[in-house]
């Protein structure tokens, strides 16, 4: 269904040069996209941590220590429920009226909930309730975190010029280590103190301050104007952006979801479920792994400004298939050098799988996936592809792994194996995605051309 055109003009160019004055600064547009991207990725590193050192004993105290840390894992899994609907409902109204006013919602939401974790009791406070309320936070933040990705990454992207986006965009996926760096920073000083008192309040210490982070994203975001692209776009205005994805877009819409699965799969593999399994079946200190993530955040924030220039140079999917080249050999690699029980060599391969190949595949992603839709879908498109994958192959991935290594006597092959077919799955969607890295993203025709010639062929 559409509705009536939004511009009078006839040519997006001419579009672009009435509404340029408005247009925010590079800085400022990539201030507002990280910021967004910070708060996002600050919360899911912190939960996810939390989810498998403290929460099992902090709201699932009464189970068996294995049901336990799966039941947190199903608490970590939850928030990635909403993510999908989130993204309709977000890029709905951001696809019919403008990016700006849902960006400032989107970061409320997200750190306002996380905020509230940080002040809720225990199940040996409020029993049941403790663990009610958990999921309820989670759920809501999960729906904020639906929409922020997409307009994080358009803020940047639409601000950008053509044969600059993956570097511009590559600057709003910096604020993914960026929040790793930080929340795990902060929970590992918080890890030094007596195990009493960590328990007690010191885990609460990270979620509270991410009061300050939404405070300061509040005010980046406010003063921001739309989007040159978004106001220049001279394409009808859709009345359900996202009945019309499904209906003119949904061979992009499937193509992107299997392309990001390597990705969430992979970080969930050697992150949140590596951690429960060098402690649980290896006897291990968390550290080892907690160390090596902030180490290899600090270098993938450096590393993502020169995959997002190299793929406005070669294109998308040359960087993009490397990315989960890495991963695949890598995965095979990774546990056997956990067992080592090396600090350095740890900490290389986790650079190498983390930093290197993830950051190959996220560097782009927003720059990527934006490419494959036009102006009035975009943001619900975006949204959809990145969080519909979360939903698909983040969630899940903890508790398959954790499962699959208690059927399998503490084996980490299986894992391992989940691991390189999502990223052979992956591979081939990528393989079969048009490149537009070159075509202006105000030019919507342009892309949706090419996109009916790939289907036609």
């Amino acid at each position: 269904m559409k509705g009536p055109r939004t511009m009078a003009s006839s040519s997006p160019a001419a579009s672009r040069s009435e509404t340029s004055p408005t247009a925010p600064s590079p800085r400022k547009a990539v201030s507002a996209a990280f910021a967004g991207a910070f708060i996002e990725w600050y919360d899911f590193y912190l939960y996810g941590t939390a989810a498998a050192l403290v929460f099992p004993q902090i709201f699932f105290p009464e189970a068996d220590p294995t049901v336990s840390l799966l039941q947190s894992f199903g608490s970590f899994a939850a928030g990635f429920l909403m993510r999908p609907l989130g993204a309709v409902v977000f890029g709905h109204f951001g696809d019919r009226i403008g990016r700006k006013n849902m960006l400032i919602l989107t970061v409320l939401l997200i750190g306002i909930c996380t905020f509230g974790i940080g002040l809720l009791p225990g199940y040996e406070q409020i029993g049941v309730w403790a663990v009610v309320l958990l999921l309820l936070a989670r759920l809501v933040q999960g729906f904020g975190i639906g929409g922020e990705f997409g307009g994080g990454s358009l803020v940047a992207l639409e601000n950008a010029p053509t044969g600059r986006r993956g570097l511009m965009g590559s600057f709003h996926q910096m604020g993914t280590p960026a929040g790793l760096l930080v929340s795990t920073g902060i929970f590992s000083l918080m890890q030094l103190l007596p195990e009493e008192q960590f328990m007690s309040w010191g885990w609460r210490v990270p979620f509270l301050i991410s009061g300050i982070f939404v405070i300061a994203a509040f005010l980046i975001r406010r003063s921001l104007p739309e989007t040159p692209a978004f106001t220049a776009d001279a394409d009808e205005v859709r009345s359900i952006p996202f009945f019309s994805l499904i209906r003119e877009s949904w061979r992009n819409l499937l193509l992107g979801i299997g392309a990001r699965m390597a990705d969430a799969v992979t970080y969930n593999i050697i992150n949140v479920f590596a951690i429960s399994f060098v402690t649980t079946y290896l006897g291990l200190p968390s550290a080892l792994i907690l160390v090596g993530f902030t180490i290899s955040a600090a270098v993938q924030i450096f590393l993502l400004p020169l995959f997002g220039a190299w793929s406005d140079r070669v294109g998308r999917r040359p960087v993009y298939l490397t990315g989960i080249a890495i991963c695949a050999v890598g995965g095979l690699a990774y546990f056997p050098i956990l067992q080592l029980n090396q600090p350095l060599t740890t900490w290389l391969i986790i650079v190498a799988v983390h930093a290197i190949g993830t950051g190959m595949m996220f560097s782009i992603q927003g720059a990527f996936f934006a490419e494959m839709f036009g102006t009035r879908m975009r943001y619900t498109g975006l949204g959809v592809v990145y969080q519909s994958s979360s939903l698909i192959g983040g969630a899940p991935t903890p508790v398959i792994a954790v499962a699959l290594t208690s059927a399998f006597l503490g084996s980490f092959w299986p894992a391992v194996i989940y691991l390189v077919a999502m990223c052979v799955i992956s591979g081939i969607c990528v393989l079969l995605v048009s490149d537009n890295s070159k075509v202006d993203l105000s030019d919507t025709a342009s892309i949706t051309t090419r996109r009916a010639k790939q289907v036609r062929s």
